[in-house]
């Protein structure tokens, strides 16, 4: 496992985070114990709760009981509910603040190292809620704020200077404003989490041979290409080389991809089991093979220019 400072408490972040959600606890808590223990000896020492549940939190949290809690970075995601029926979106002060304290206690984790805001509307975030979270992080409860989202308004986000740490999509085919929007908050001196690596867009062959074909149809309405299907160069200018380079899968590739800005603190992983946690796990100890990184560009410009 590979390491990189994060925000300016001195800590190094794995540059693999593991994403907590629902189904890691659907077997049952020690399902997801196991998995958090494998995370460890992989050397993952950032941990993402999708939710506030509190019995995703206590599994986290017992998981993490003999490891020197300054040596793991834990981040809660706000606003989005709390995994309970009936939760939903509350991104105000009350509902924030009891959130955390619902999760630190039943985590025992101490303090959450970051707070992270699920992509609130303008609407949905009163200042009331951002001073509500200027005192959670006064009282060491919360060490770092961050918000999360892709839509326009983050541009607003990134830009008041109420964060420290930016969550957003990013992979090889990202459009021109998340790239920018990766710009401003590097400025910013925000640290940088993404996720979403590998779209569904790019998740077979065909998709992503066809990623940027589609105002190519033939007379049905169908993608048609100037090269036929045993052409070596055909669906050059696609992504399609990201299913046909040897020794590597395309997830593996889009992964390794997100982590070549060196500015990415971390890429978020979610993992079904503990066989994909390891593979994942794997990636970022490898290279990516020489010349990938310009062919990425390329089929990356090209979508651009077709677009156009």
């Amino acid at each position: 496992m590979r390491y990189r400072p994060f925000g300016n408490l001195g800590q190094a972040v794995s540059v693999v985070t593991l994403s907590l959600g629902a189904r890691d606890i659907a077997d049952g808590p020690q399902a997801g114990r196991e998995l958090i223990y494998s995370a460890l000896e992989a050397g993952i020492n950032s941990y993402r709760l999708q939710s506030a549940d509190p019995v995703l939190a206590e599994v986290l949290g017992e998981a993490l009981r003999h490891v020197d809690r300054k040596l793991v970075q834990v981040s809660l995601m706000l606003g989005a509910g709390d995994g309970r029926r009936g939760s939903d979106r509350d991104f105000s002060a009350e509902g924030m603040t009891s959130a955390i304290d619902r999760a630190l206690h039943a985590s025992g984790l101490g303090w959450f190292d970051l707070a992270v805001l699920d992509e609130p509307d303008d609407h949905e975030l009163p200042q009331s809620s951002l001073n509500a979270l200027k005192a959670l992080r006064a009282t060491q409860r919360v060490r770092l704020l961050g918000i999360s989202g892709e839509g326009e308004v983050m541009d607003t986000y990134v830009s008041t200077g109420a964060f420290d740490v930016l969550f957003t999509p990013f992979h090889v085919n990202s459009p021109w404003q998340i790239r920018s929007r990766l710009r401003d908050a590097r400025e910013r001196d925000m640290a940088i989490f993404v996720y979403g690596y590998f779209p569904e867009s790019l998740d077979t062959a065909k998709k992503a041979s066809a990623v940027h074909e589609e105002g190519k149809k033939g007379f049905f309405g169908f993608a048609k290409s100037s090269r036929p299907k045993t052409d070596p160069l055909a669906g050059v200018g696609t992504f399609a080389f990201l299913h046909q380079t040897n020794s590597w899968t395309a997830e593996a590739i889009c992964l390794a991809y997100s982590l070549t800005d060196p500015s990415v603190a971390s890429a978020l992983i979610e993992a079904s089991d503990i066989e994909r946690l390891n593979t994942l796990s794997l990636v970022p100890d490898r290279d990516l093979p020489p010349g990938l990184a310009a062919q990425i560009e390329m089929a990356r410009v090209a979508g651009a220019n077709k677009a156009a």
